[in-house]
């Protein structure tokens, strides 16, 4: 099965309600999305979110890199020789992690479909079914409140708080949010880098004081301030996630190794796919560090990539993959069922999706 054609798209799904962090406001879901096509006919797809603040990936750039890049670079090439695509992808351009991350699930999409398998059964099969969060963004307490409850209503049992923007408010905002879904339901805190380290023990020390119960809490300073981050890894209970700060195998290296987190967060869109990911997987099982699988703002195309990497590996322990559940309108057809803050896993091959809205217009 060789490589015959790399095509880029564009898609638009508004978003239920606007997502909110320390870092950025967003309405809509508009991603890069691409089909790779087999000399057999399959086809495999993949998607990119440009996430500047984060990635520094923009639309521009992304097309740019699989365009004028990656393309060139791959056609022709074996499915089969996974390694030796990978290794060209990774070569034939620095950096644009979520350029590489859209052509490496379509990648992986085909290469389950060479061999007629659910991907997540190819890469280890540890399970058929995640649970996930969902995420409450960043408002007036009492809309974050409303919108809290109005989750567990819908089955939801783990809530991905988002703070930072507010500093020590942030300690009433989370009890505020704690007493009105009650003691059963998980609560995890995102700061998106948005506090200093000294705030930071201040805040969850506070937390923890008031036992609010905080499950972890996710990225609470700069990317780049390991030192910070092991700071506080050390002086609260509270377990520590790196987001931000991990998007290579290297970056998990040093995380374990100073000791800067307890738990890392693994992003496709951070590691240049799921090759990058499964890198990152091998590392933590190495040292015993428990790893959580998040997405940026991301439809169920990307999603599905990276639940099928979840369900894989037994090290990813929680999963943060309510990108279609904060989408108003589901374009897709076929992947994983997304069932509320369940994700359950079929035998549909490769990653499953079998139509995506920006390449309808000839019929595929």
């Amino acid at each position: 099965m060789k490589i015959k054609e790399i095509e880029i798209g564009e898609i638009f799904i508004p978003l239920a309600t606007p997502f909110k962090t320390a870092l950025r406001t967003v309405e809509n879901v508009e991603d890069i999305v691409v089909r790779i096509t087999a000399d057999t006919g399959e086809v495999g797809y993949g998607e990119a979110p440009p996430t500047a603040v984060i990635t520094g990936d923009t639309k521009g750039s992304v097309v740019c890199a699989v365009r004028d890049f990656i393309r060139p670079a791959l056609l022709g090439m074996e499915i089969e020789n996974m390694d030796g695509i990978m290794e060209k992808l990774h070569s034939c351009i620095q950096k644009n992690t979520s350029a590489k991350a859209c052509v490496d699930m379509a990648l992986y999409d085909l290469y389950g479909k060479r061999y007629k398998a659910p991907l997540y059964r190819l890469l280890g099969g540890y399970r058929k079914e995640l649970e996930t969060d969902l995420t409450i963004s960043v408002n007036p307490v009492g809309e974050m409140v409303r919108d809290s409850v109005a989750a567990v209503k819908r089955g939801y049992r783990i809530l991905k708080t988002k703070v930072g923007k507010e500093g020590v408010k942030d300690i009433e905002r989370i009890a505020t949010i704690r007493e009105a879904v009650g003691k059963d339901v998980k609560i995890r805190v995102d700061a998106n880098q948005g506090w200093t380290a000294k705030e930071a023990v201040r805040i969850l020390t506070a937390m923890e004081d008031r036992g609010l119960d905080i499950e972890l809490c996710e990225q609470p300073v700069k990317a780049h301030d390991l030192n910070g981050m092991r700071a506080v890894t050390q002086a609260v209970s509270t377990p520590i996630l790196a987001d931000e700060s991990v998007f290579s195998a290297e970056d998990a290296v040093e995380i374990i190794r100073t000791g800067a987190a307890d738990l890392i967060n693994i992003k496709l869109m951070k590691t240049g796919g799921i090759y990058g990911a499964l890198k990152i997987c091998a590392i933590a099982e190495t040292y015993g560090v428990e790893c959580m699988i998040g997405c940026m703002l991301e439809s169920k195309l990307a999603v599905s990539a990276a639940a099928h990497l979840a369900a894989a590996k037994g090290i990813i322990t929680r999963a943060d993959l309510d990108g279609p559940s904060l989408c108003k309108t589901d374009p897709f057809e076929g992947g994983p069922d997304f069932l509320e803050n369940r994700i359950v896993m079929n035998d549909l091959p490769g990653i499953g999706i079998q139509s995506v809205p920006a390449f309808k217009e000839d019929g595929k």
